[in-house]
């Protein structure tokens, strides 16, 4: 498989999935969401196509797909799924693949099985996506130890929405983790809007 990055956040809901979408046309590279929670509204898979650009073939199918939006270990729970480690190894691809996590790192996926236990196993380096929004510095900072004291390779962080200089050097200070760049709120939203905006946000040379 070729290289890539695991893509994460300090929270759900944070705008991971645009930061992926970005990346992954940045990169033209394989976009796989190993885990979805929710099937209601348009899916994380759903909307990376819609944003990246890249063709479907790009986007590769999740490995499980639970209708419940929650956390996956009660999603799959209530319909009476477990969720297997097996089936969550990396993809053969042939190109760059942009793996997107549910939620933060410490949620659960099925018992004794967290998120962060899976990215260990993965051993692609991860982007960590904090939102600029009061209580970044704990939670990017927490993110940031619990990645590293599994011995997982930190690409970076992505900070996402408005300016904040001094929390973003906060993070940087304490953690000693790259800042990769800041992605703006982006409006209107689109594919053409999107990729400008990470043109303009990031090095891309930093993610190759």
């Amino acid at each position: 498989m070729s290289a890539g990055f695991i893509v994460t956040g300090t929270d759900t809901g944070i705008g991971k999935t645009v930061f992926s979408a970005a990346l992954g046309r940045a990169l033209d590279a394989f976009y796989w969401k190993p885990v979805q929670s929710g099937l209601e509204e348009e899916t994380d898979s759903d909307t990376v196509r819609r944003l990246s650009g890249l063709p479907p073939t790009r986007i590769l199918p999740e490995a499980y797909r639970l209708a419940l939006p929650a956390s996956p270990h009660i999603s799959a729970a209530r319909e009476g799924v477990t969720i297997e480690p097996a089936r969550l190894k990396l993809p053969d691809v042939d190109g760059p693949l942009v793996v997107e996590g549910a939620g933060g790192l410490l949620v659960p996926l099925a018992p004794g099985l967290l998120t962060v236990d899976v990215f260990a196993r993965m051993g692609l380096p991860v982007i960590l996506c904090a939102r600029t929004a009061l209580g970044t510095i704990n939670h990017t900072l927490l993110s940031l130890e619990a990645l590293a004291r599994r011995g997982i390779p930190i690409h970076g962080v992505a900070f996402l929405g408005d300016p904040a200089e001094e929390e973003e050097a906060a993070v940087v200070a304490f953690s000693g983790a790259r800042r990769l760049g800041r992605l703006p709120r982006v409006d209107p939203l689109d594919a053409a809007t999107l990729a400008l905006a990470f043109r303009q946000s990031f090095d891309l040379d930093a993610f190759r």
